[in-house]
């Protein structure tokens, strides 16, 4: 059996669009494989849209998304309020409730986290002033933890076998 290997991370130059692409396929593979019907989206504010199948609740999704470094897995990710604003409108639009997903790579952990956007603004009540660091600290992930409308899954990866 192979062992897990350490490796430096060095991203390549179109890692950032990669690691967005990525995240919303991810979602998009998580919510599918729980029935969800659900399509990714080019549209501005959105990224996927998704019909929940319990409660035919239809769902406009921002994925907001990071892959951190070595030493750097507890840094959180960037939410632009602006960029909610638009969302919120294209969710009107398409008559579909505003939802925001995080997406954090930290090296061999990958967090999901699917939220309303009601759900965001009560864990981040000064979010629609100024935009917001999603924190991946302990004591944050443990608030996500015990709010019920933050659904999470997570996906741990080793790199087995590499060129080097």
């Amino acid at each position: 059996m192979k062992t897990k290997i350490k490796m430096k991370i060095t991203k390549s130059s179109g890692h950032s669009k990669l690691t967005g692409d990525f995240s919303e396929h991810l979602i998009l593979y998580w919510l599918s494989k729980y029935g969800f019907e659900c399509a990714r989206v080019d549209h501005t504010g959105i990224d996927l849209i998704a019909c929940n199948p319990k409660t035919k609740e239809p769902m406009g999704i921002s994925v907001k998304s990071r892959c951190r470094y070595e030493g750097k897995e507890g840094q959180g990710v960037r939410v632009d309020i602006d960029g909610m604003k638009k969302a919120r409108k294209a969710c009107q639009d398409f008559r579909c409730q505003p939802y925001l997903a995080v997406v954090v790579d930290a090296l061999d952990l990958i967090r999901c986290f699917v939220m309303p956007f009601a759900t965001f603004y009560e864990l981040y009540p000064r979010a629609k002033r100024n935009n917001v660091n999603w924190s991946m600290r302990k004591k944050r992930c443990a608030k996500y933890d015990d709010t019920p409308d933050v659904k999470q899954f997570d996906f741990t990866s080793a790199t087995r076998q590499w060129w080097w």
